[in-house]
């Protein structure tokens, strides 16, 4: 039997044993310390390491209630290996109900960090410092940033074959081959060989049942994938039922032609055919309006839900090529 120790910011977690543990790298400018609660659960036998984080943005409120629920139901107990959860990581953001770190910069633009950059890269170091070395997997939750509504989504990137066996065990209705993102948390944490899912779904400040429930759903499925815990009997208790996902090969944004007022008629993940009207655009007078149409045949992954646009918004964003997996 393996007595691998493991030690998570400088706390050894013993097995049958968590911690709730703190990032405590920063403070506010009234001086007040700022702590960001990493919650540590490990199985009485050796397994894999999950990394569940939310919140990495901190208005994306509805991954921030996924990892809480996940918490909160103790489904972040396993049976093997060990379960990291960081429920708010932009705990600042998440205070100020903002996107960005109190120095203006987006935490997932500016990993791996440095130790003596900004805020937000020295939050970025010490969590690849210190999180990221122990850990062989994560689930990292997002939603649609501003008024984008996402159909609930895992991206993985192109030619991850086994990136896309667990984005299909994880059972999001659509997985979106996507090129990973310069400085970003997973583009960061695939260089170090740690496997990634990022799950999208719903907009910013909005808590949304089904995207949640998706959520919460794709995790214990990963969990029972990789031997860590037995969730078929929570699983039947949601009457969550796998799905085929749709693969999602290529996309294309629909931009608005005009300003105005934006009346969607379509919903998001809806099949949509090639001329079909998906909402429109009137001026607040009365005397202008224009359809907008779909310029290729697909499904609807996002839809910007603000009610009013400028010309040139993105507004529907069209899945084209898709292939069903089994």
């Amino acid at each position: 039997m393996s007595n691998k120790k493991y030690t998570v910011l400088g706390e050894t977690i013993e097995k049958g044993k968590g911690a709730q543990l703190n990032l405590d790298i920063a403070k506010l400018h009234t001086r007040t310390k700022i702590e960001v609660p990493v919650i540590v659960q490990r199985g009485k036998k050796d397994g894999p390491t999950l990394l569940i984080t939310g919140g990495i943005h901190g208005n994306e409120i509805n991954g921030v209630e996924i990892v809480r629920q996940l918490v909160s139901n103790k489904y972040n107990k396993p049976e093997c290996g060990m379960v990291i959860c960081i429920p708010v990581v932009n705990i600042f953001g998440f205070l100020n109900q903002t996107r960005q770190f109190p120095d203006g910069r987006d935490l997932n633009r500016v990993f791996p960090g440095s130790l003596r950059g900004s805020l937000a890269s020295r939050f970025a170091y010490h969590l690849v410092k210190d999180i990221a070395p122990v850990i062989d997997y994560c689930i990292d939750y997002h939603t649609g940033g501003d008024s984008r509504f996402n159909a609930p989504q895992i991206r993985i990137d192109k030619n991850d074959a086994e990136g896309l066996a667990l984005a299909k065990v994880f059972g999001a209705e659509f997985i979106v081959k996507s090129a990973g993102r310069e400085k970003s948390f997973r583009e960061t944490l695939h260089q170090l060989d740690k496997k990634v899912l990022l799950y999208e779904g719903g907009k910013s400040l909005q808590i949304h049942r089904d995207i949640t429930d998706t959520g919460i759903a794709g995790a214990l499925r990963l969990m029972h994938h990789l031997g860590m815990r037995n969730f078929d009997k929570e699983l039947k208790q949601m009457n969550s039922k796998p799905i085929t996902p749709k693969l999602v090969n290529a996309s294309k944004w629909l931009r608005a032609k005009h300003s105005g007022m934006f009346h969607p008629i379509v919903k998001v993940g809806q099949k949509v055919e090639k001329g079909t009207e998906l909402g429109n655009i009137s001026g607040p007078f009365g005397y202008f309006e224009r359809k907008m149409k779909a310029g290729d045949s697909g499904y609807i992954i996002c839809i910007n839900e603000s009610p009013i646009v400028n010309q040139g918004d993105a507004i529907f964003h069209i899945a084209h090529d898709i292939e069903q997996i089994i």
